[in-house]
This record gives structure tokens, C-alpha cells and sequence, in this order.
């Protein structure tokens, strides 16, 4: 009986666990604590900007008063609305916007703007998109000082019910629900990071993305009920019903309106918060699948 030979088999291959949603969620819950690097760094963006203008970051707050004012007079007299409840419904409207739109574009550049930061500081990803909306919630914070200076002008106005336009819902008036309008930013600001993330991420792989966006927001800015009033909608004359589905199909008046009717003291739809909750949990899934797979790629690409 002859012994048996013994072959000598590779070992298996080691299973790799980068792309796992453990090391998705770790990367994001990783850059959460260093929330002092992307803190200080968000900050230094903007003394960057403004590091030879003699009044600084006040020229945010100059730009934003000078376009809601022309846009508000603009539009008020368009759509015969009163100036007194109009101006302070695009001024807030405006402000939001502005928010919204900078983590949209920006974010489509968020790593390729940070190439030499990813290529040579070992920290993860998303600590460059923390980046990015805490910068944005500076500016959207210099821009609130224009809302506040057009609510005090417009506040006995504002505080009695009202409504707008053509119209019929009667709103309540600011009072203290407008305290509604903090977690609604918040909650905001939490979308804002799996936009950045995920339109960074593709824009890296595909450099056409970032064009692509910021031709597409200009348009999306006047479908978007931002110097309009969706009661305008009911003065046009028939087919109003098939109108309003069109606003109400798009997902940036949701996110606008959780905000903008508490600040306004708007009757809120609490319509508007489901929505928005059901895009945090979809964009926030698509958002760790695409970290998942190719967190490790974006060092590459960029």
C-alpha cells in the first residue's frame, strides 16, 4: 500500500471588509469626531474668502438683502401681491435657497476641490463634506440676519393672520411655532450631507456631473416656489389641480416649506415633513451604498 502524497494547497484569500457597510457608517460616524478639524477648517474657508475686504463676511449679508429686496419688488408687482407679506415669503424663501444650492453645486466638488487634503491628511472622506455644509451653515447663518431685519419691518403684518395672494387658506401668523423652523434646518442640514456625498463621490468618477448641475439648478430655481407663490397657481384659470401636482413633485419645495412656513408663520402641511423624512432615509441608504463601494476610489479618481 503506498502512503499517500501530500499536496500542498494556497491558502484561501483573505476576505476583504472595505466595502462593507460597517466601514461606511464607520468612516461616517469617524468623521464626526473630528468635528474640530472640520469645524476649523469650514471657519477658515470663510475668513479665506474675506481676508482683505474691510467689512469681511458682511458682503454675504449685503448681497442677499440687495437680491431679495429686487427680486421681492420684481415679483410682488408680477403677481400683484402685497409687498408687505411678500417680501419676507422671498426673503426667507431666498435664504433657504441659497443653502440648499450651495451643498448641491459645491458638493459636486467637494473631493476634487480637496485632492491634495485626501492624498496626503489620513482622514476619512466625509469629513471634507462635514466640511463643506458646516461652511454653508455659516453662510446661511449671516444670510438670517437679512430675514430678521425684514421681519422686524414687516413683523405687526406678519403677526396676524394673513394669506397670500389669490389664496384662500388663511395663515395663522408668526408665533412661537416658528421654534418649528431649528429642527426643520436640521433636518435640512442632515440631507445636505448625503447630497454632498453622493454627488461628490459620482462627480469624482465622472467630471461631466458638476456642468451637468449647476446649468440644471438655475432652472430648478424657477420651478422651485421661491419668488412665486403656488397660490398664483389658482389665478391662472383651469387646470389648476394639475399645476400644484407639478410643484408638489418637486422635492426642493418640501424642504423649502419645512423651514420657510414656521419663519413665515405659515399654516404647516405636515405633508412637507413626511416627504422630507422619506428622502432622508432613501438618499441617506443610496448615499452608504455608494460610500460602501467606493470609498476607496475617490483617492484615485481625484
Amino acid at each position: 500500500m503506498q502512503p499517500t502524497e501530500t499536496v500542498d494547497r494556497p491558502p484561501a484569500p483573505v476576505e476583504s471588509n472595505s466595502r462593507t457597510f460597517s466601514r461606511a457608517i464607520g468612516d461616517v460616524r469617524q468623521a464626526w469626531q473630528h468635528r474640530e478639524l472640520w469645524g476649523h477648517l469650514g471657519w477658515q474657508d470663510i475668513k479665506q474668502r474675506y481676508r482683505r475686504s474691510v467689512i469681511g463676511p458682511l458682503w454675504i449679508t449685503i448681497s442677499m438683502g440687495t437680491t431679495a429686496l429686487a427680486l421681492g419688488l420684481l415679483y410682488s408687482a408680477l403677481f400683484g401681491q402685497e409687498i408687505n407679506t411678500f417680501l419676507p415669503y422671498v426673503t426667507a424663501g431666498f435664504v433657504i435657497w441659497n443653502f440648499i444650492v450651495g451643498c448641491v453645486t459645491e458638493g459636486t466638488d467637494v473631493f476634487i476641490a480637496n485632492e491634495g487634503l485626501i492624498k496626503h491628511l489620513p482622514a476619512p472622506i466625509t469629513v471634507h463634506v462635514l466640511r463643506l455644509v458646516w461652511r454653508q451653515v455659516l453662510f446661511f447663518v449671516h444670510n438670517l440676519v437679512v430675514y430678521l431685519i425684514v421681519l422686524a419691518i414687516f413683523f405687526p403684518d406678519l403677526t396676524e393672520p394673513y394669506h397670500m395672494g389669490g389664496e384662500t387658506q388663511v395663515h395663522p401668523g408668526v408665533s412661537w411655532a416658528i421654534l418649528l423652523a431649528i429642527p426643520a434646518f436640521a433636518l435640512v442640514a442632515v440631507n445636505a450631507v448625503w447630497v454632498a456625498l453622493l454627488f461628490g463621490i459620482i462627480s469624482t468618477r465622472f467630471r461631466d456631473i458638476p456642468p451637468v448641475v449647476h446649468s440644471f439648478i438655475n432652472l430648478v430655481f424657477f420651478m422651485t416656489p421661491i419668488v412665486w407663490h403656488t397660490g398664483v397657481l389658482e389665478k391662472v384659470g383651469a387646470g389648476g389641480d394639475w399645476r400644484m401636482l407639478i410643484a408638489e413633485l418637486n422635492p426642493l419645495y418640501h424642504f423649502l416649506e419645512i423651514v420657510r412656513a414656521p419663519l413665515l408663520g405659515h399654516e404647516q402641511s405636515w405633508h412637507h415633513w413626511v416627504v422630507v423624512g422619506a428622502f432622508t432615509v432613501v438618499g441617506w441608504t443610496v448615499a452608504l451604498v455608494a460610500l460602501r463601494n467606493y470609498r476607496a476610489r475617490v483617492s484615485y479618481w481625484v
